[in-house]
């Protein structure tokens, strides 16, 4: 089996939906989308074309997410045309750059990581 995108979904945990809403507006210059549900608060990235595109969300749903530094997967959100742009915003915001831009190859560009005002551990590629 090959896939088109290896990931359709992506939830990244909030203690403070407020605040980590904030922080991905201020460091992407966007505005997310509200999508709540019964026991769950989602604030949605805006994409092109939801059906085809990959989609994701920052998430409080009480105890079933919770925010690391270092455990479990690590996401790396697009950065593109030049994560540096993005990543110049994080601390601004409430963040804090843990890898600065680096890069992977002339070929695979560039990534970066940074620790969000959640306690989460994204990664950033372009």
């Amino acid at each position: 089996m090959t896939f088109t995108n290896a990931i359709s979904w992506f939830e990244i945990p909030a203690t403070d939906l407020t605040r980590a809403t904030k922080f991905y507006e201020t460091i992407f210059d966007t505005q997310l989308i509200p999508m709540d549900m019964p026991g769950i608060r989602m604030r949605m990235f805006a994409l092109t074309d939801m059906m085809s595109g990959v989609g994701g969300a920052v998430v409080d749903s009480g105890d079933s997410h919770k925010p690391s530094a270092t455990d479990g997967p690590l996401i790396y959100l697009n950065g593109s045309p030049d994560l540096q742009i993005v990543l110049d915003r994080v601390e601004a915001a409430g963040g804090k750059v843990l890898m600065p831009k680096t890069e992977i190859t002339p070929e695979y560009g560039y990534m970066a990581l940074f620790l969000d005002t959640e306690g989460n551990r994204i990664g950033l590629h372009s």
